[in-house]
């Protein structure tokens, strides 16, 4: 499966509108249990995205990256932004020293941020976070390279697996944020960080055939 930093580019820029138009949405999900903050909190991270998109530095994937980081970093408030933007980080780092992008790439970029993220936040899958549709979306997409599936293939299994583990989130107790404190009222509700996987992975699967033509 090959990739482009036109890819990458694209990705990114549904992440972040994805972020933008579910303000109140997200913001509703983290309300059960949370603070309330998170919708809000994405949001405003990820309009300066949008807002800076022109003046991005694009030397190469690594670099664009890391300034989505940076970004991410300054902007976005609470927990939501040292999680995010040490996942574009380190996604960056992944792909630093690679000369060629493919499936291989996509898979260290994803196992890239899943670390950082563990470091940063010290959750663990089954801890109801974000990474328990994270992780399962990233084994879907290894098993789509595995198997010679199309990139739109991978995509679509994606985006399942992330709906699909991100709704099971509802029977965990969550042990880590400000949902913590809440101990078994957390039980019964979906994770909102791991919804909002989900609901991104949807949007680039939905997306994915609209960049230009480029290999598969």
């Amino acid at each position: 499966m090959a990739v482009e930093l036109a890819d990458i580019e694209h990705v990114v820029q549904i992440i972040a509108q994805t972020a933008v138009d579910n303000e109140a949405y997200f913001g509703e999900l983290d309300s059960v249990v949370g603070d309330g903050d998170f919708g809000y909190s994405l949001a405003r991270g990820f309009e300066i995205v949008l807002a800076d998109w022109d003046d991005l530095d694009r030397t190469d994937a690594a670099t664009f990256l890391q300034k989505i980081a940076m970004i991410i970093t300054g902007r976005i408030g609470g927990t939501s932004g040292p999680l995010w933007g040490t996942a574009f980080l380190r996604a960056a780092t992944a792909i630093r020293a690679q000369d060629v992008l493919d499936g291989l790439a996509v898979l260290a970029m994803l196992d890239g941020a899943v670390a950082g993220i563990q470091a940063r936040g010290g959750a663990a899958l089954g801890d109801k976070t974000l990474l328990d549709s994270l992780v399962p979306l990233r084994e879907a997409i290894a098993a789509g390279i595995a198997d010679g599936a199309t990139s739109q293939e991978v995509a679509d299994a994606a985006a399942i697996a992330a709906r699909t583990s991100a709704e099971a989130t509802s029977t965990l107790q969550a042990r880590r944020g400000r949902a913590a404190y809440t101990g078994e009222r957390s039980i019964g509700s979906p994770d909102a960080g791991a919804l909002a996987v989900a609901v991104i992975a949807e949007q680039v699967a939905a997306q994915w055939s609209d960049r230009l033509p480029r290999s598969a």
